[in-house]
C-alpha cells in the first residue's frame, strides 16, 4: 500500500519555541475504511443541521406547544442512550463491521417513519428509532477507526466522526434554506426523510470494509487479522508488530478472563470489571472517558445548534431564510475548523487543541453571555450587537471543531485497554447522550427563567470547569499504540 504525505503545521514546544515534527504518512486503505466508517455520523450530524430549521414549521404544521417541540428535539438524543448502552455488548458479539450496519438499517427506518409522520405520535416513534441507531453509530465509528488505523494517524482517523457529524450539519443547514420555500405541509418531511438516502448507501459501503484486527485477535482469526494489518501498515514487519502487541494485550485480557474458551469471548464479565470491581487504572481510564464526554455535551453545544434560529429571534432576526443564512455560514465555519484539528491531532497531540478549544469556548460564551443581555435591555437591537452576537456564536462552535468536538471522540476510542474497549466507550457514550438530551430537553424552558444571556453565561462556567478538568487529568496519547496507551494511566499521581 502505497502512503500519502501530509503537510505538517508548525506547534509551540516546552521551550516556547515552534518545532515542526515529523509528518506521519497516512496510509491510503486506512484512510478508505475509517472514512466509510465515519459516514455513519453523517445520519446524526444532518439531524441535528436539518432539525433546528425543521422545527420551526413541525411547530406551526402539526400545532404543538414549546415543551412537545424540546421533547421532540431532546428524544433523539436521549433514546440514543439505548442504542450507546446497547453497542458494546453487540460490537463484542458480532464484530465492529456489522454493528455500523446495524446503526445504518435502524436510522434508515426512523428517517422514514418521521418523513411519512402523519402526527406528533408517529413523529416521536421515528424519532426513537433514529436515536437508536445514532448511539449505535457514536461508539462503534470512532472505535472500529481507531482498532483499525496505525499508531501516528490515529488521531486524524478517529477523529473523522466529528468531521462527518459537522458535514452533516451544514448539508442539514443547506436543505433547510433550499427547501423553506416548499409548502409547509411538505417541507418538513422532505428536511426529515432525505437522511434515509445516505443510510442506504453507508450499509452497503460497510460490507465491502474489513473486520476490526483487534476483534479478529480476540476471536482467535490471527490470519485474517493479519491481512488487515498488512494492508493497514506501512511493510510487513511494521504489521507482525502490531500484530504481535494485539496478540499479547488479547493473551493478557483472557488470562483475566473466568471463561472456558477463551477464543470465543464476547465481552463477559467486562461490566463487572468496569464498575463493580474496577483497578485503580481502569477507574481512571473510566473517569477521563466519563469526564470528556460529559463536557463535551454540557458546553452546550448542540442545544445552541439544535435552537440557533430561536436564539437569534430572541436578538431581532425574525426572517426564516436569513435564519437558516445564518446557519449555512455558522455550519461553513464549523467544517473548517474541525478539518483544520483532524489534520493538526497527530502533530500538536490531542492536550494542547483540547486546552485551546475549551479555553477559546469559555471566552466566547462570555461575549455572547454578554451580548445576549445587552441586547435584553434594548427597544431596537443595534446591528453591531447582533454581528458580535453571531460572531461570538460562529466563534464558540469553532473552538469546539478544535478541541471538544474531535478529541472527545479520539479519547473515547483509544485510552481503554482492548478487552474493556467497546463496552467502556459505550458507557462513555451513554453519558454523552444522556446530557445532551437533557440540555437539549431543557435549553428554552431554563433560557425563558434565567435568559438566554443567563444560560450562556452558565455554559462558560461549566467550560472554565471543563478546562481545568482537562489540564490536571488528560495525559497526551499522541504517537502511542493502543496497547502502550494504558501505561499512562497506572500509578500515576
Amino acid at each position: 500500500m502505497v502512503p500519502i504525505e501530509v503537510q505538517a503545521p508548525r506547534c509551540p514546544n516546552s521551550e516556547g519555541g515552534f518545532s515542526v515534527p515529523k509528518r506521519p504518512k497516512l496510509n491510503r486503505y486506512a484512510l478508505a475504511c475509517a472514512m466509510l466508517a465515519s459516514t455513519n455520523s453523517i445520519l446524526l450530524g444532518y439531524d441535528i443541521g436539518v432539525i433546528s430549521g425543521a422545527v420551526l414549521y413541525i411547530k406551526e404544521s402539526l400545532k404543538i406547544s414549546q415543551t412537545q417541540v424540546e421533547i421532540l428535539v431532546g428524544s433523539l438524543n436521549v433514546c440514543s442512550l439505548i442504542g450507546s448502552l446497547a453497542s458494546g455488548k453487540t460490537s463484542d458479539y458480532i464484530g465492529r463491521r456489522y454493528t455500523i450496519v446495524l446503526a445504518a438499517a435502524t436510522f434508515f427506518s426512523g428517517a422514514l417513519l418521521m418523513g411519512f409522520a402523519p402526527s406528533y405520535p408517529f413523529l416521536m416513534a421515528g424519532r426513537i428509532i433514529a436515536g437508536i441507531g445514532v448511539g449505535y453509530s457514536l461508539m462503534i465509528s470512532p472505535v472500529y477507526t481507531a482498532e483499525l488505523s496505525p499508531s501516528m494517524t490515529r488521531g486524524l482517523l478517529s477523529s473523522l466522526p466529528e468531521v462527518f457529524i459537522t458535514v452533516g450539519i451544514l448539508l442539514g443547514y443547506i436543505c433547510n434554506y433550499a427547501l423553506s420555500g416548499l409548502p409547509q405541509h411538505l417541507n418538513w418531511r422532505l428536511m426529515l426523510g432525505l437522511a434515509a438516502i445516505p443510510a442506504v448507501g453507508i450499509a452497503f459501503g460497510v460490507i465491502v470494509m474489513p473486520e476490526s484486527p483487534r476483534w479478529l485477535v480476540v476471536q482467535g482469526r490471527l490470519d485474517e487479522a493479519r491481512r488487515v494489518l498488512i494492508r493497514t501498515s506501512e511493510n510487513e514487519d511494521e504489521a507482525e508488530l502490531r500484530l504481535k502487541e494485539i496478540t499479547h494485550a488479547a493473551a493478557s485480557a483472557a488470562s483475566s478472563s473466568n471463561d472456558s474458551d477463551k477464543n470465543n469471548w464476547h465481552g463477559q464479565g467486562v461490566w463487572k470489571e468496569l464498575l463493580w470491581r474496577p483497578s485503580r487504572s481502569t477507574r481512571r481510564i473510566l473517569l477521563t472517558a466519563v469526564g470528556i464526554n460529559f463536557f463535551m455535551q454540557a458546553s452546550g453545544n448542540d442545544a445552541v445548534i439544535y435552537y440557533l434560529p430561536e436564539v437569534f429571534r430572541g436578538a431581532g432576526i425574525t426572517n426564516k431564510r436569513v435564519l437558516f443564512g445564518i446557519d449555512v455560514i455558522m455550519g461553513t465555519t464549523k467544517a473548517c475548523f474541525v478539518m483544520v484539528s483532524a489534520f493538526f491531532l497527530d502533530r500538536c497531540g490531542r492536550r494542547p487543541l483540547l486546552l485551546l478549544g475549551s479555553g477559546g469556548m469559555t471566552f466566547s460564551l462570555i461575549v455572547l453571555g454578554l451580548a445576549s443581555k445587552f441586547l435584553e435591555h434594548q427597544a431596537h437591537n443595534p446591528m453591531w450587537a447582533i454581528i458580535v452576537s453571531v460572531i461570538a456564536v460562529c466563534a464558540d462552535v469553532s473552538f469546539f471543531s478544535i478541541g471538544l468536538g474531535p478529541i472527545t471522540w479520539v479519547y473515547s476510542s483509544e485510552i481503554f485497554p482492548l478487552k474493556l474497549r467497546a463496552q467502556g466507550s459505550s458507557i462513555a457514550i451513554s453519558v454523552n447522550r444522556l446530557v445532551s438530551g437533557l440540555v437539549s430537553m431543557t435549553f428554552l424552558s431554563v433560557s425563558k427563567k434565567i435568559t438566554f444571556g443567563g444560560i450562556f453565561f452558565a455554559f462558560a462556567g461549566v467550560m472554565a470547569a471543563g478546562t481545568a478538568f482537562f489540564y490536571l487529568l488528560l495525559p497526551e496519547t499522541k504517537g502511542k499504540s493502543l496497547e502502550e496507551i494504558g501505561d499512562l494511566f497506572e500509578d500515576s499521581k
